[in-house]
């Protein structure tokens, strides 16, 4: 099992686990859910989420998803990122821990 993790507010993962899909706006914006490994996260929440509260992390069983998923390169940042071609499962989605 890989485990990958996605940040979002405490309100978007309520109702994506009230629906049980998670749809993040770069789905419908860019194809695609960014997501991240774990010792990617400092990063990322300092450059997208900086200041922001109430936010989670979804820790996210790879071998659960039903949407396809696979790692690509930011040139952005020259890492390796995980990212999902659709939807995120609710099942998949084996823990939620809050972001301090």
């Amino acid at each position: 099992m890989a485990t990958i993790y996605h940040i979002t507010t405490q309100a978007e993962w309520d109702a994506a686990s009230r629906s049980g899909i998670y749809e993040a706006a770069s789905l419908k914006e860019e194809g695609f859910i960014h997501c991240s490994q774990e010792e990617q996260i400092p990063g990322v929440l300092q450059r997208y989420f900086k200041g922001k509260t109430n936010l989670v992390k979804l820790v996210i069983d790879t071998d659960k998803l039903t949407s396809r998923w696979l790692y690509e390169w930011s040139p952005s940042t020259a890492d390796t990122f995980p990212h999902i071609y659709g939807p995120i499962n609710a099942t998949a989605v084996v823990a939620v821990e809050q972001v301090i």
